[in-house]
Parts: C-alpha cells; structure tokens; sequence
C-alpha cells in the first residue's frame, strides 16, 4: 500500500529539540501541563447540577456520576487525539482524522447494523462490531486514497469527509426505513451525559491503545516517511499500516460506543502542540495526550454550564472549536503557499 505524498502535503520538519535531544531530565513544562489539566480534571468534579456535598447521596452520586464522566474524558480525550495522530502520520497529511476520514461514520454504521441485527445486544457485542467497521471503512479509505493522483494537502480529506457522507447517507436511510433514526442521532451527538457507572468500563479498552501507539511511536515515525524509505530501513510497511489502523479502529470503535463523534479532536491537538514543538513523535505524544484531555475537559465545562441546569452536546462545542482553528490552520497553510 502506497501513500507517499508529495513533499507539500508531508508535515514541514522541524528542528526544535526534545527534551531527551538535549539532555533533561526533567521537563519542568510537562509538569506544569499535567498540574493545569488535574486542575480541569478536579474542576469537572465538582461542576454538575446535583449538590454532592449538601445531598445526603451525595457521596454515592460522586461514585456513579462525576469520577466516571471525568475518568471518560481522560480515556476519550487522550485516544482520539493519539488517534488522529497515528492517522495523519500513516496519510503523511496533517489535515485528516478519524472524522475526516469516515472512520467515525463506519463506526456509526456498525452500531446501527448490530441494533437491527440483534436490538438488544450486549454493550461488548456493539463495541465489537463498530471497531469492525471502524477498521474496514478506514482500510477503504486507505484504497480509495492509492488511485488519488493529485495528494495535495486538501485533496486527501476531502476524499475522507466525502466518503464519510455516503457513509452517512446510507446509515440515515437505513435509520429510516428501520424507525432508528433517532438512535442514530443519539449515537453521534458525543455527549458524556451516559458515561456513569456500569456504563462506561469499556472505555478502559482504549488506555492500550494510548499505551501501544507510545511502544510503537518509532515505527509509525518510520512508516510516515513513506513506503519506499521504510522499507529500504528494514521496516515491514504493511503490517504498521495495518496495526496503526487496529489502534484507531480500537479508539474510535469504543469512544464511539460510549461518548459518540468527536469532531475534530485528532485534527486540532496534533497540528497545535507541532506549531510549538516541532514534529518529534515521541517526544510529542504526551503533548497530544494532555491537550486532547485539557480541549475535551474544558469544552465539556462548557457544555455543562453554558444553559445550566441543562446540558448541551459536548460535540457541539467541541465542533466550534474545531472549525475555527481547522480554518486559522487552512489559511496558515495558504499564506506557506504550500497547498
């Protein structure tokens, strides 16, 4: 599989140094982004409707509710971002993720087949077959992405967001015909509001994926150089592509499950922490990791206040976000001159 870009459409290379580059030990900025996202993470705690200190439930709403939902914003957050990662070095395109891919749209499609199929399947079944799904649609993508002769930097998500809506298309019709669609809006409407206790233990699936993107960061960096050069160094190139689909098949299928879409998460926080770091893989993951869960937390604080005591979907905040700076990177992009 071939998805050598042209030199435009790769990510500029950088020279900022990484922390272990030049000798630190200690990376006192780290530090102070992990403080400031607990200080989110302790913030969406204690934000809600239910008074947990004043209710003599209180203790036991705080178990069920709030350290699941926050836990889910960790889990969420930090594996779409890695994911989107993963995908743009794979497509050496900085502007696609599993939203501008079809990846989440398949995903969606699978939920919806496994509730016509068998309406009252367990949580585990639907998770099964939506990352099925999820895997499938983005190995199309891939192929779809092999007979594109022009790889401009736009060119590619625009082929994903277009496969996405036939994806979509197709899905609505079927919600249709089947009485679904409502659940089907459910479904991608990526809200945290269902993420409580016994409902949300699978999100625990996608802290192996965070984990194997870190063990495997040096093998993506070498397969995102291009097929021709990995394998001249030694590295089965289609077997990384497979397994960094495997992990963002996993992270979609399951996030997609138990929040919904969450647009533009992996587009935003990779492009964001390389305009400040440069594009060291391994040096940046933990980066990605604290702001997709610092972006998710805070849009989330938002959602839960902004019409308090009511709630709006996280992804539409999350989507406004998203679409201004996928805008402001556009427009950098065309001042480069490089599109």
């Amino acid at each position: 599989m071939t998805t050598t870009t042209s030199p435009t459409a790769a990510r500029p290379s950088r020279t900022t140094p990484a922390p272990a580059a030049t000798g630190k030990l200690f990376d006192w900025k780290l530090l102070l982004g992990i403080l400031g996202v607990a200080l989110l993470l302790v913030a969406s705690l204690f934000t809600g409707v239910y008074d947990v200190f004043g209710a003599d439930d209180g203790g036991e709403m705080f178990a069920i509710t709030r350290i699941p939902r926050t836990i889910g914003l960790v889990l969420a957050g930090a594996a779409m971002s890695m994911s989107g990662l993963v995908m743009q070095l794979l497509t050496q395109n900085r502007f696609v993720e599993p939203t501008t891919t079809g990846t989440t749209e398949w995903a969606g499609l699978g939920l919806l087949a496994t509730m016509i199929v068998w309406p009252n399947s367990p949580l585990i079944v639907r998770m099964g077959v939506a990352i099925v799904f999820a895997f499938v649609g983005t190995m199309v993508f891939f192929a779809f992405l092999r007979r594109v002769t022009l790889r401009s930097s736009l060119i590619v998500p625009i082929v994903g967001i277009m496969l996405g809506a036939v994806v979509g298309s197709v899905s609505t019709y079927i919600a249709l015909a089947t009485d679904s669609l409502q659940n089907l809006g459910v479904w991608f409407a990526g809200s945290f509001i269902s993420v409580i206790k016994g409902q949300y233990e699978v999100l625990w699936i996608v802290l192996v994926v965070v984990v194997a993107i870190f063990l495997v960061a040096d093998r993506l960096t070498v397969a995102g150089l291009g097929e021709d050069i990995a394998t001249n160094v030694g590295l089965n190139y289609r077997r990384v592509v497979l397994l960094g689909t495997g992990l963002i098949a996993i992270a979609t299928g399951v996030v997609t499950v138990v929040v919904g879409n969450l647009p533009f998460l992996g587009l935003i926080v990779p492009n964001i922490v390389s305009m400040f770091r440069g594009d060291n893989l391994r040096s940046n993951l933990p980066w990605v990791c604290l702001l997709g869960i610092a972006i998710v937390t805070v849009c989330d604080l938002v959602s839960r206040t902004i019409i308090m005591p009511f709630e709006v979907p996280v992804s539409l905040i999350l989507g406004i976000v998203g679409a201004v700076v996928f805008i402001i990177l556009l427009l950098r992009q065309r001042r480069r001159g490089s599109m």
